[in-house]
């Protein structure tokens, strides 16, 4: 089984190379790696050069935003999975794409999802978010739920069946590709029950009142593209699954405080 890993990258030379070095560094050798940049000017593409005869393929130029550079690189992409890796991301083990693959040919499953932790961008030991996503059940999305995108690997017959991320949407077409394949066509997955991917963190910085409206109304969108009806309280729901996942008590004073405010 060849995988396809495709980091996303646009003046993010400061945790562009830890992303490299993840998923340069896994066991698992049939392994196409994909960098898609988006020109950036940081000195990110001094980065990319340094390890570029070990990466199958590198784009930097301009793009209209990352989901269309998201499936540039998915268009690009000749393995038989395909996962997403963004420049703010690494694998939290070597092991990660070989028990992907393992878990794969096992179940037969068109997707697999696993576990995500949020670490300090300072101090990448220090983990002050732990999304444990748990078993999949379909009405969770009712409720909320969505899989951590970075953690989620596709089979590229999926994207070429059910279509790419949606352009339309600029916050949320992870989640409405997620609420298509994973809702609307009832396709398989199966949930890897343990931590997959490190996802650096801006912590209370990352929050504003501005995006989360914005977010919130695309997620609406999400459901609304595919003809589905969500519950009343989804889009309630969503935002308050995250308090729960908060290590650091004083961010998750903050946080809550925020959500109160805003609902």
């Amino acid at each position: 089984m060849k995988v396809s890993v495709i980091t996303i990258s646009y003046n993010a030379a400061d945790t562009l190379e830890d992303t490299i070095l993840s998923v340069l560094g896994q066991t698992y050798k049939n392994l196409e790696y994909i960098v898609v940049d988006g020109a950036s000017d940081d000195g990110s593409l001094q980065i990319i050069e340094k390890y570029r005869d070990k990466i199958n393929c590198v784009v930097s130029e301009p793009d209209e935003g990352i989901y269309y550079a998201m499936n540039k690189g998915i268009k690009m992409a000749t393995g038989d999975v395909i996962a997403i890796l963004n420049a703010d991301d690494t694998y939290a083990s070597d092991f990660v794409i070989e028990k992907v693959v393992s878990r794969l040919s096992e179940t037969k499953a068109d997707t697999l999802y696993g576990d995500l932790q949020y670490v300090d961008r300072n101090r990448a030991g220090n983990v002050v978010r732990n999304w444990k996503a748990g078993k999949f059940v379909r009405s969770f999305f009712l409720k909320g739920w969505m899989v951590p995108h970075p953690t989620f690997f596709v089979r590229k017959s999926i994207y070429e069946k059910y279509g790419l991320f949606n352009t339309d949407l600029t916050t949320s077409a992870d989640y409405e590709f997620m609420v298509r394949v994973l809702y609307k066509e009832k396709i398989s997955t199966t949930y890897m029950p343990e931590v997959m991917v490190h996802m650096k963190s801006g912590g209370q910085s990352n929050i504003s009142l501005l995006n989360r409206i914005k977010a919130n109304k695309e997620d609406r969108l999400a459901w609304d593209i595919n003809g589905l009806k969500p519950n009343t309280f989804t889009f309630i729901k969503k935002p308050f699954r995250k308090i729960s996942q908060f290590i650091n008590t004083k961010t998750l004073l903050s946080t809550c405080v925020f959500f109160l405010t805003f609902f």
